[in-house]
């Protein structure tokens, strides 16, 4: 028979379980009191939503940035068109806009510079003596 169980038939006089481990030498369990509920201040509210939001709404805008991005060059490779360059070597004191004014007259010498700017990648305006240059060949 346990402690904490009773017969119907016989009534008898149950001992406390401290009694019962003193006797065999145990010491009983201490369990610990249980924690209050959890509660979130202001601060604990922003952290714990509003930070996995904000990295929500960057991927979701960078997804977004990537499906749109104009890098689409042709749906067939028959529209594709290259275009006709021709090489040019920098010489000393010429600029990209002696240069442009040179092969392209008739055109606008912005556009030629950004024309040759693209075609070479270059990240800025400067060129160098003995530099070789792709530029637009002018249009028959």
């Amino acid at each position: 028979m346990s402690a904490t169980s009773v017969s119907r038939s016989s009534r008898q006089q149950l001992h406390p379980v401290q009694h019962l481990f003193s006797e065999s030498g145990e010491r009983p369990e201490v369990r610990p009191a249980s924690l209050p509920p959890l509660r979130l201040t202001r601060r604990g509210r922003i952290v714990l939503i509003g930070i996995p939001l904000i990295l929500l709404a960057a991927l979701l805008l960078s997804l977004a940035g990537f499906f749109n991005a104009p890098a689409k060059a042709s749906d067939s490779a028959e529209d594709l068109a290259a275009t006709p360059t021709v090489t040019v070597t920098v010489q000393s004191g010429e600029s990209l806009w002696g240069i442009a004014a040179s092969v392209a007259p008739q055109r606008d010498a912005r556009d030629v510079v950004a024309d040759i700017v693209q075609l070479n990648n270059l990240s800025s305006g400067a060129v160098f003596p003995g530099q070789q240059l792709f530029v637009p060949a002018a249009k028959a």
